[in-house]
């Protein structure tokens, strides 16, 4: 435990030092325009701003707290001095992070923070910590209730949940191969680029966090094709270097939204239900564009050919084979 806690703490300057060095061989490489250095600039504004004073301002205390709760109430106890507790309690983690991702791209109140962090317009090493300001108080960590109540310690679940964020650094990265048979077990660069690709192929697909098993299992799995290349930033992407357009526009659309619901339902469908949706006529969401997809590229319908009125079929008779 020492250890890991000893690996977090070197890890912000780890993350940053790596996403500062990939940048300059890829400027060295491709040129220097060719990356956004704009971009990664408001990622790193919005990782210290989130590591530092926001995490005085808006601590996790309420959601340990009913974590610690929870654990009080747990239906088993597991034995965390043996390395069966320890990997039940990493898949558990793992189990309750499929969930909240899933959750963060298909549910509008999740997805108003979440899709900062699908915002740059370019995948590299430093959209990992663009995160966004506003996750402590959605209440992301309310997917991870089930652990403490399954038997794993707050503090170990919590623990991995970093180990897990800290893992997904390194596949945001599009220079790095399909990695053969570990693409089945492992969430790899190639599944993430998936992930963060807008092409309406990719959309809403691959959301493991170390594992990729879960989305095998519930099929959300989408393996990266050599025909389509990745199309980063949101479906609707976002041009603008605004550090507060970027960080508060998805909210301000919501808030929008909200304020002209005609009914309860409308007010509630447009908190719950995935992006895109409208309570009346056609929506925006994933479904729905891939219908309208369809429907444009649907073969037309071959013509019907009648036959004349005088005309008379005629009989196959089998004493003539």
């Amino acid at each position: 435990m020492n250890a890991l806690l000893l690996v977090l703490k070197i890890s912000v300057t780890v993350v940053l030092v790596a996403s500062i060095a990939e940048a300059l061989v890829l400027s060295l490489r491709n040129g220097w325009r060719s990356y956004d250095w704009k971009a990664a600039g408001i990622s790193m504004i919005d990782f210290l701003v989130r590591e530092y004073p926001l995490r005085w301002l808006l601590p996790l205390a309420f959601w340990t707290g009913a974590m610690d709760w929870f654990y009080a109430h747990r239906l088993f106890t597991l034995p965390m001095d043996h390395w069966s507790g320890w990997a039940a309690c990493f898949i558990g983690q793992e189990f309750c992070y499929y969930w909240y991702h899933r959750a963060a791209h298909r549910v509008r109140w999740f997805w108003c923070t979440h899709s900062i962090h699908h915002s740059p317009n370019q995948l590299n090493l430093s959209a990992a910590y663009r995160f966004g300001w506003t996750g402590r108080l959605t209440g992301t960590l309310a997917f991870f209730m089930l652990a403490p109540l399954l038997g794993m310690p707050p503090k170990v679940i919590l623990l991995m949940l970093t180990l897990n964020l800290l893992y997904q650094f390194w596949i945001h990265a599009t220079w790095i191969p399909r990695l053969g048979p570990l693409e089945w077990v492992l969430n790899t660069p190639s599944a993430h680029r998936v992930h963060h690709a807008s092409n309406l192929e990719y959309l809403d697909g691959n959301y493991g966090g170390v594992l990729i098993v879960f989305d095998r299992l519930f099929g959300t799995y989408i393996p990266e094709r050599a025909d389509l290349p990745c199309r980063y930033g949101l479906v609707n992407p976002i041009t603008s270097h605004n550090l507060l357009e970027i960080e508060f526009s998805q909210w301000r659309a919501l808030w929008r939204d909200l304020a002209s619901a005609r009914s309860l339902r409308a007010f509630a469908g447009y908190l719950v239900k995935p992006p895109g949706w409208k309570p009346d006529g056609p929506g925006d969401t994933t479904e729905e564009l891939r219908q309208r997809a369809a429907l444009q590229v649907a073969p037309p319908a071959a013509p019907t050919v009648q036959a004349p009125s005088d005309f008379i079929p005629v009989q196959y008779n089998k004493e003539l084979s």
